[in-house]
């Protein structure tokens, strides 16, 4: 199971922030509790948003595991040095794969 994750972030500085700093650090992290980043983006423009796609092992519960993950120390660790209120709305899709898909 995939996960579409879509930030918006207060300003163009906090996103350059997030995504350079924080973002990649939650990539070593989610692989450690078995989260795959299959990859991470910025909108282009003005709307300070950043765009994740990640992959969930068989069987996982997106939201506990996330709640588990952000509970964590290393998560913990990964946002030392961010004003998590310059996240100012996260919207999450979870995506099943169809049988073409190039991702699965």
């Amino acid at each position: 199971m995939f996960q579409l994750r879509i930030y918006t972030l207060r300003s163009p500085q906090a996103l350059t922030q997030y995504a350079t700093v924080h973002w990649a650090r939650h990539v070593p992290t989610f692989a450690s509790f078995g989260v795959t980043t299959l990859g991470v983006w910025t909108e282009r423009g003005r709307a300070n948003r950043l765009v994740a796609l990640i992959g969930y092992p068989a069987g996982a519960d997106p939201e506990r595991l996330t709640r588990h993950i952000m509970a964590s120390a290393e998560f913990a660790a990964d946002m030392a040095g961010f004003d998590v209120d310059d996240i100012i709305d996260v919207q999450t899709t979870l995506l099943d794969a169809t049988t073409f898909s190039a991702i699965r």
